[in-house]
């Protein structure tokens, strides 16, 4: 139970950050946060009983800039939902293919990195796409890390937190 995670919000109900279930009671109890939703019951200690939060908002305004999604395997693979830029299948076992190939001056960047399965990866090889008369489903780009994107993977499990982050 104090491994679930809990949604950090801001003073402005923006969605800032998941923490598990332990932290965002050490941050209730020190004061810098109150309890936004209590979904999950409580946690009884042999002195105090404590609610345990499913959201929590912070007591001080959290300033920072925009985040930006990182540049990862697995975020290309999620942007790319899985899916092959270059044939469509859908799978799990896909490879991180160069659109514009590094030793043809490509860049390790959103804008040139896809999703392509092992075949096609091969097929491919050290070419661009038109030389080897292979063309991308959708061209690459940087995901905008809106709220959704950023935690979306937890909204599945946790209905509650979605008024608090669709509309960011």
């Amino acid at each position: 139970m104090l491994s679930e995670p809990v949604l950090i919000l801001n003073v402005n109900f923006e969605p800032l950050h998941v923490c598990n279930t332990k932290r965002a009671l050490a941050i209730v109890i020190s004061g810098k946060a109150e309890i936004v939703l209590n979904g999950r019951g409580v946690i009884r200690s042999s002195s105090a009983v404590f609610e345990v939060p499913s959201i929590i908002r912070l007591s001080h305004m959290i300033r920072r800039p925009r985040p930006r999604v990182a540049l990862s395997k697995r975020e290309v693979l999620r942007r790319d939902n899985y899916t092959c830029q270059y044939c469509g299948k859908q799978m799990h076992f896909l490879t991180i293919d160069h659109v514009i190939p590094r030793r043809q001056k490509g860049t390790h960047s959103w804008d040139n990195l896809v999703a392509a399965c092992p075949p096609c990866n091969r097929r491919k090889g050290g070419y661009r796409p038109g030389e080897v008369q292979m063309r991308l489903i959708r061209q690459p780009f940087e995901p905008k890390p809106t709220a959704s994107y950023r935690f979306g993977r937890h909204l599945t499990q946790h209905q509650e937190w979605v008024p608090f982050v669709d509309g960011w």
